[in-house]
């Protein structure tokens, strides 16, 4: 099968489509839709969804993986977006932020156009509806408490006459012992 190299240097900008296998070393901004393999090598970035059959991560990618047979992340592998593959391997120091799914329900989601010629899996079977739950039972009332019954209180005394604040004395800055007879001094002199 063909494979065709984005080399490192290289930017796309745009979507990739094809048939056979996608070596990326450089960087690619836009959908990847191949129907053979992907390598992302660890120069590679991609900011984009990459679809294919296996796909082996070494680079960074900002988007979503899917893989038809497998994804392989590996040392290196920086991948914000969701994982879809029904194999899944993480070697160690790979970073995945986003959902991962690893199932038969891969398949069943509607094909790209590039993955579009692979034989189609068939759709898991439905899941027969849940009983019906009972309805709850109705709330039933607040107990009724009595409220307390008021004490007698002493009489207080008539409130003072309002007398309007008195004001805080004024703030003087302390002087120091000495200090008027320096300020003669420069006076006189």
């Amino acid at each position: 099968m063909n494979t065709t190299v984005i080399a490192a240097g290289t930017w796309v900008r745009g979507s990739i489509q094809g048939d056979g296998d996608l070596t990326v070393a450089g960087r690619v901004d836009g959908e990847i839709e191949v129907a053979g393999d992907v390598t992302l090598e660890g120069t590679a970035l991609v900011k984009g969804n990459v679809s294919g059959a296996r796909l082996v991560v070494r680079g960074a990618v900002a988007g979503d993986l899917s893989g038809s047979t497998a994804v392989v992340l590996e040392d290196g592998a920086r991948v914000v977006g969701d994982v879809r593959a029904p194999s899944l391997g993480v070697g160690d120091g790979a970073l995945v932020r986003g959902r991962v799914e690893t199932s038969d329900a891969v398949g069943s989601r509607p094909a790209s156009k590039a993955t579009s010629r692979a034989p189609e899996r068939p759709a898991p079977a439905a899941r027969p509806a849940p009983a019906a739950r009972p309805a709850p039972p109705p709330p039933r009332p607040a107990p009724r408490v009595e409220a307390p019954k008021p004490v007698a209180a002493k009489a207080a005394p008539p409130p003072a006459p309002a007398s309007p604040p008195k004001p805080p004395p004024p703030v003087v800055p302390a002087m120091k012992r000495g200090a008027k007879v320096g300020l003669k001094k420069k006076a006189a002199g």
